[in-house]
C-alpha cells in the first residue's frame, strides 16, 4: 500500500514546524528532527499500514513532529505531554498548518489518568526520554506504557546503545518487539552542559506489539 503523500513532501511540511521555544532539561527535551520523524512515520505506513485511517497516540509530543506527521499521513492523532509550554506550541503549529485531526491533551503519560485508554488506540507513536541523567529508564517506561493503550503496536525511537537491553526486557514483557528503521540523530547543542555543537546518534525505531 502507498503512502498518501511522497517522503520528501512529508519531510518539507515537518521542517516548517516550530519546535520548543525553552527546552527543559528536566525534562530531556529535545525535538524529533523532521528527516528523522519523515522516515520514522513513512515506514510506518508503508510497511505496516500504521496510520492512515487508525487512532493514534503521540506519548510525550512536544511540538508535535509525529503528531502532524501522523495526521499527514491519515491518521487521527491524540496528543499528549505534561508540559503546557510544548503544548502552547504545539497548538501554534495546528493554528499555523489548519491540520484539523490532531487533539490535544495535557496529562502524565505515566500517571494513573491514562489507564482510562487502555486498548483504546491503534497505533501509539513516540520519540521517548532516552533516559539520561536523572531519568534512567525512563525510556522503557513510556515503552511499557505505550503497549497498555494499544490494541495493536507500539512505533518508539531508542538509542541503538540500548538494543541489547531492549531485547531482554520486551522478552520480559512477554510481547514481540523488531528494529525496522536504523536512524541517524544530529543532536544539536541544545543545554549549557553540552559542550559539543552537535552529536551523531545512531537510534533504532522499534515496533513492539503483543503476540498475536
Amino acid at each position: 500500500m502507498a503512502a498518501v503523500m511522497k517522503l520528501k513532501t512529508l519531510q518539507g511540511h515537518l521542517q516548517e514546524l516550530s519546535g520548543f521555544e525553552k527546552p527543559k532539561v528536566q525534562l530531556e527535551q529535545y525535538e524529533t528532527p523532521p528527516h528523522i520523524a519523515a522516515i520514522a512515520l513513512y515506514t510506518m505506513q508503508t510497511q505496516y499500514e500504521a496510520l492512515e485511517g487508525k487512532l493514534v497516540l503521540d506519548a510525550g509530543c512536544g511540538p508535535g513532529a509525529l503528531s502532524f506527521g501522523a495526521a499527514l499521513l491519515g491518521a487521527a492523532v491524540t496528543a499528549v505531554d505534561v508540559d503546557a509550554d510544548a503544548l502552547n506550541v504545539l497548538q501554534e503549529n495546528k493554528d499555523d498548518t489548519d491540520i484539523a485531526n490532531v487533539d490535544v491533551v495535557q496529562c502524565n503519560f505515566l500517571g494513573p489518568s491514562v489507564c482510562r485508554w487502555e486498548n483504546y488506540f491503534d497505533t501509539v507513536v513516540m520519540n521517548p526520554p532516552f533516559g539520561t541523567k536523572n531519568n534512567a529508564g525512563i525510556d522503557l517506561r513510556f515503552l511499557r506504557a505505550g503497549l497498555d493503550l494499544s490494541c495493536d503496536s507500539v512505533y518508539s525511537l531508542h538509542k541503538s546503545s540500548t538494543r541489547t537491553h531492549i531485547q531482554k526486557k520486551i522478552k520480559e514483557w512477554g510481547v514481540k518487539g523488531t528494529v525496522i528503521a536504523e536512524l541517524r540523530y544530529d543532536l544539536p547543542a541544545t543545554y549549557k552542559f553540552h559542550k559539543q555543537q552537535s552529536r551523531d546518534i545512531a537510534v533504532d525505531l522499534w515496533r513492539v506489539h503483543h503476540p498475536c
